[in-house]
């Protein structure tokens, strides 16, 4: 079924027309829940954009993959990592199909391992921080940039302490590392005023129409 869904999207209709791809990472639950980010997917495809949200599954994946640094480093037990790993493999297995299908296609990409993901951050990051999204939201930064997805919104929760790390505290080494990256990192909270998110998205996407004519 995967390969037919796959399949089907693959020879769908489509216009010349180009769109700046942004992505959309953060905090799980202002990343996913539409009324946490004040519907910012609708707002990108509103204002002319694509949205670009990695998956949930990565998440998952990556709460197994921390077990390695936890065995490695502070003592947790190596049958609590033989055990996450091999949950991993068993993601992987099941996604096995959509990822090889996925490869094969010729408007979609196939998502990173989360290996993968460790590996893009462990330069800016070490695999400790696991607090939060913790690593794993560097790691879906560099992803994006690496799949061409240079545009990023960094969404979180007001005052949230680890992503001030991971997140808006590693903006700038990603921008040196990548000079093409547009990143803008946006508070979301009760409090938080919305004329002033939607102010510096905004100004995000003015910066990747500028880039999308270069």
């Amino acid at each position: 079924m995967c390969r037919e869904i796959i399949r089907d999207f693959d020879n769908l209709p489509m216009t010349d027309e180009v769109k700046p791809r942004v992505g959309v990472v953060g905090e799980i639950l202002v990343k996913f829940l539409p009324a946490a980010n004040n519907y910012v997917v609708d707002l990108l495809e509103a204002e002319g954009a694509e949205a670009v949200v990695p998956d949930l599954t990565d998440f998952l994946l990556y709460c197994c993959y921390n077990t390695n640094f936890k065995a490695d480093y502070l003592g947790a037990s190596k049958k609590a990592k033989f055990m996450n790993n091999r949950l991993i493999a068993f993601f992987e297995w099941l996604r096995k199909d959509a990822r090889d299908e996925l490869a094969k296609s010729k408007h979609f990409e196939p998502t990173a391992h989360v290996q993968d993901l460790a590996e893009y951050a462990s330069p800016i990051v070490s695999c400790g921080n696991q607090t939060g999204e913790g690593w794993f939201l560097t790691g879906e930064m560099l992803e994006l940039i690496n799949e061409g997805v240079t545009n990023i919104i960094c969404a979180q929760p007001f005052a949230c302490l680890p992503n001030h790390i991971v997140g808006k505290g590693v903006i700038k080494r990603i921008r040196h590392d990548h000079p093409d990256a547009n990143i803008v990192a946006i508070d979301y909270d009760p409090g938080a005023s919305e004329v002033n998110q939607l102010n510096r998205i905004k100004l995000m996407l003015s910066t990747a129409q500028k880039k999308l004519k270069k």
